[in-house]
């Protein structure tokens, strides 16, 4: 899936862009509509003005001045482009592009089933199947605990579970483990109140510090787009499997949590709550 910074980004430079505009045409590729059971979600957005981009869970939500709302799941391997209409140097056929007269935003990857058309009421009740919003205000230190302490999953597993909160995946889990000083295959169960306090915090910190300097995202989102992807220099252990930490010198190791791959340092995340954290061998 995309995690939450990569959309949020997303959100904020299509609002810039486009809020306001009216959108004059939409072209949805024949496969995702024929995938879709035939699904036209044209008739409901072309002629209408976006109020302004918000952004749900993993999903981009396109206000429009009819009162309906707009759908695009972020799912994995979707990106966005904003270019001209008349440009033709896409690296392949958009799945879905919406015109403002000569601009053009367009979008890759899209499956069946990531497009939908929604009422007020109708989103607010889709979002219900969803956990929480890391960046929500209304959540607290105490909150949070109550939502994961009484899972039986490490703490990596359980921050990637969309039904206890959304948009957190393989990269981040990992790196807020590392800002909260906890071991990704620690079980959240075990965690005492200052380790809730930290991670906490360190959700916060990690996924605000990412949207500030560009996640890590590897397409531009338009021609000398220098902000997409500048947070891939600053992650501090995932992906950096034999380096050294640049808290404490100590060395990154790549671990196995559960069937996923984890990175962890050894030396300041060392914490004895993680012993025995094989998720298989809990009691049931």
């Amino acid at each position: 899936m995309q995690e939450l910074p990569e959309v949020d980004i997303y959100r904020a430079m299509l609002a810039e862009r486009y809020a306001g505009a009216q959108v004059t045409a939409m072209h949805i590729h024949k496969e995702l509509r024929e995938s879709d059971g035939g699904h036209d979600v044209s008739q409901d957005v072309v002629g209408q003005s976006i109020w302004f981009v918000e952004r749900r869970a993993q999903h981009l939500v396109f206000h429009l001045d009819n009162g309906k709302r707009f759908l695009i799941h972020m799912s994995d391997g979707v990106t966005a482009y904003c270019g001209l209409a008349a440009d033709s140097a896409q690296p392949s056929e958009p799945a879905l592009s919406l015109d403002f007269q000569e601009r053009r935003l367009s979008f890759f990857g899209l499956r069946a089933g990531d497009l939908s058309i929604m009422s007020v009421k109708g989103l607010e009740g889709y979002m219900k199947t969803f956990g929480l919003d890391p960046l929500d205000k209304r959540v607290t230190p105490s909150r949070l605990k109550e939502r994961f302490a009484k899972k039986r999953s490490s703490l990596k597993t359980a921050l990637m579970d969309e039904k206890l909160m959304t948009g957190i995946g393989n990269v981040y889990s990992d790196e807020i483990a590392f800002e909260a000083r906890i071991r990704p295959e620690t079980k959240v169960a075990v965690l005492g109140e200052s380790e809730w306090e930290r991670l906490h915090a360190a959700i916060v910190h990690v996924l605000r510090e990412a949207i500030s300097h560009g996640g890590i995202g590897e397409s531009p989102l338009f021609e000398g787009d220098i902000l997409t992807g500048g947070y891939r220099e600053r992650l501090q252990v995932y992906n950096r499997a034999g380096e050294a930490c640049h808290r404490c010198g100590g060395s990154i190791q790549r671990i196995a949590v559960g069937s996923r791959k984890a990175f962890a340092c050894d030396g300041c995340q060392n914490d004895s709550s993680s012993i025995g954290a094989d998720e298989e061998s809990l009691p049931q």
